[in-house]
């Protein structure tokens, strides 16, 4: 997922978001919280569920079956869910059976939002510290499980409240996101990410009026800088989400200081003149990773999971949906 030399580093002493502590309240003000409660033991176990399949590689058993699940559980949580099935091809030239999951809430509404995040495990641990583990698979409970469990709650939660909403949302699961090119291969290709998003922006299902990409939204030790393809395009939507952040409480995890500009699954939507903002977490000073430690490593697995991290993601995004 994502090139790092794309993530441009910021030439400033970071002075928010320490990781020495995480507060639930971000202010001296108390919270006034908007909408359903997000359950962070809820999306937890949809994480741990999804690496129960073990890695979700394109074309793997695993993927197959994991797919069924999260599908299932949207159908359970009273979404309509389709799918947007095609034959990709990789950089290595390898035809990656794909599919996009699209799981709409209200769906005959006219207007519509996307929240989306990929459901796809990279096939290489390229960025681990022991070489002799760049060849063998992610699990991905983070980069990849928590943006999907996320959905999955969030999806869980809404059903009961639908008609509070004056729109429809589609959570759409990306597929084929992290089959870009590993670092040992030598080639470096920007278009090689993402390819599940691609199709998706050129095979719109809908009109969307804006989207929200949550990546990487699990992890322990997380703080979400404002990503810069976010700011120059969808700059309100960003706005409103840092507020909702705050005004839920959880403001000490939605620093206002500007982040890298990352390629990921949102950069396709906003060339299909869809403005989308990314949540994804940026780790000033990780030297293993501007992502974090166990990025594109063995070590992204369910331990190296925070639930309070999936909380505050998740009660920001139903802030952000019930005061829309």
């Amino acid at each position: 997922m994502k090139n790092t030399l794309l993530y441009m580093l910021l030439a400033m002493t970071i002075l928010s978001c320490s990781n020495k502590q995480k507060q639930v309240i971000a202010n001296d003000d108390e919270p006034i919280l908007v909408g359903p409660t997000f359950s962070e033991d809820s999306a937890l176990a949809y994480c741990a569920k999804q690496c129960e399949f073990g890695p979700r590689t394109m074309n793997s058993e695993a993927h197959e079956k994991c797919g069924e699940w999260i599908m299932g559980k949207f159908r359970q949580y009273g979404c309509d869910v389709t799918t947007q099935k095609a034959d990709l091809k990789g950089w290595d030239g390898t035809t990656l059976r794909s599919t996009n999951i699209i799981a709409s809430i209200n769906k005959e509404a006219k207007r519509r939002l996307l929240i989306c995040a990929h459901w796809d495990c990279r096939p290489w641990a390229d960025n681990d510290p022991d070489s002799t583990n760049w060849r063998k698979p992610v699990m991905a409970a983070n980069d990849g499980a928590s943006g999907v469990g996320v959905m999955i709650e969030l999806a869980r939660i809404i059903q009961a409240d639908t008609a509070k909403l004056p729109y429809g949302i589609d959570f759409v699961c990306f597929d084929a996101e992290d089959y870009g090119t590993p670092q040992w291969s030598g080639i470096e290709d920007e278009k090689s990410w993402a390819l599940g998003a691609q199709h998706f922006a050129k095979n719109l299902p809908a009109a969307y009026e804006h989207g929200i990409l949550l990546d990487m939204v699990g992890g322990q030790g997380a703080c979400f800088y404002q990503e810069g393809f976010s700011k120059h395009y969808a700059q309100s939507i960003v706005d409103a989400v840092w507020q909702s952040a705050e005004d839920a409480g959880y403001g000490s995890f939605f620093t206002r200081q500007p982040g890298g500009t990352i390629t990921d699954d949102h950069k396709p939507l906003i060339d299909a003149g869809i403005p989308t903002i990314d949540i994804i977490p940026y780790y000033p000073d990780c030297e293993q990773s501007c992502f974090g430690p166990t990025w594109h490593t063995i070590n992204d697995d369910m331990q190296h999971l925070d639930k309070a991290t999936l909380k505050a993601v998740g009660q920001t995004v139903i802030q952000y949906l019930f005061t829309r």
